[in-house]
């Protein structure tokens, strides 16, 4: 007889607090000419995890409204990379959940006391439409001024990089965090045959004093918690970057 059947475990589900979470996604916007919204998986890993938790979950967009997935991470592309993401294509079927993408909440009407938490996905609009989005750098930072958790994943870690307290630091200083490295913007350039993106997360991090960057290979998951401040490195970090937004939910 192995060991393995001689082991015998047990499990128990956590029973938690319900909590308020919103969720924000880019709006669509152009890059090199073809439209662009946010990474599929990163925002409905997450909401699938914290709505299973007994969590409400709000789905926000800077300018409210309409929102699509990347059409590289939506499931429904033929033969695209991510036909077999069921959680999307669950999400986007859904009687109540889809039609959320077609009404998202403007964020200028989030009241940041109305939630504990903040998550934000990335994807190919995020390093475009939340550079100079200074609303939602105010709001950002005013979730995490409140005692709030933030949670960035993928390209929306750029916002680190913008993203300032009210006593005028980056709320990037003095902490580690991750995101969409350098080499995984190499892989994607080299897919699509061009340089995507006019800048990279890695690279402008690494000018900033006082911040360390982390991040594992290409697609490996990696996340990390910092305090209140939550980061993935990249899609395939969704779920432990949502794990760590539930433990810390638990804490507070």
């Amino acid at each position: 007889m192995s060991a393995s059947d001689l082991k015998i475990e047990t499990r128990i589900g956590v029973k938690r607090k319900p909590r308020r979470i919103l969720s924000i996604v880019s709006n669509t916007t152009l890059l090199k000419g073809f439209p662009v919204g946010f990474f599929a998986e990163e925002m409905t890993r997450a909401f699938l995890m914290f709505t299973e938790a007994g969590h409400r979950v709000d789905l926000a967009s800077p300018n409210g409204g309409d929102v699509m997935f990347d059409t590289h991470s939506d499931p429904r592309t033929p033969d695209g990379a991510y036909a077999d993401d069921l959680i999307s294509l669950g999400f986007v079927h859904h009687a109540k959940f889809g039609p959320l993408l077609k009404n998202t909440l403007p964020i200028s009407a989030v009241a940041v006391e109305d939630y504990d938490a903040v998550w934000v996905a990335g994807g190919g609009g995020p390093l475009l439409t939340f550079k100079g989005d200074a609303a939602l750098h105010a709001l950002i930072a005013a979730f995490y001024e409140n005692g709030k958790i933030v949670a960035l994943i993928c390209h929306v870690s750029g916002l680190l990089l913008w993203t300032r307290l009210f006593n005028g630091k980056l709320l990037a200083e003095g902490k580690k965090w991750t995101g969409f490295t350098d080499a995984e913007e190499g892989e994607v350039n080299a897919a699509f045959g061009m340089t995507l993106n006019d800048y990279t997360i890695q690279t402008e991090a690494a000018g900033i004093d006082g911040t360390s960057f982390l991040c594992l290979g290409p697609n490996e998951p990696f996340a990390i918690r910092d305090g209140r401040l939550i980061t993935g490195q990249q899609q395939c970090s969704s779920a432990i970057t949502a794990e760590l937004v539930l433990e810390a939910l638990d804490e507070q």
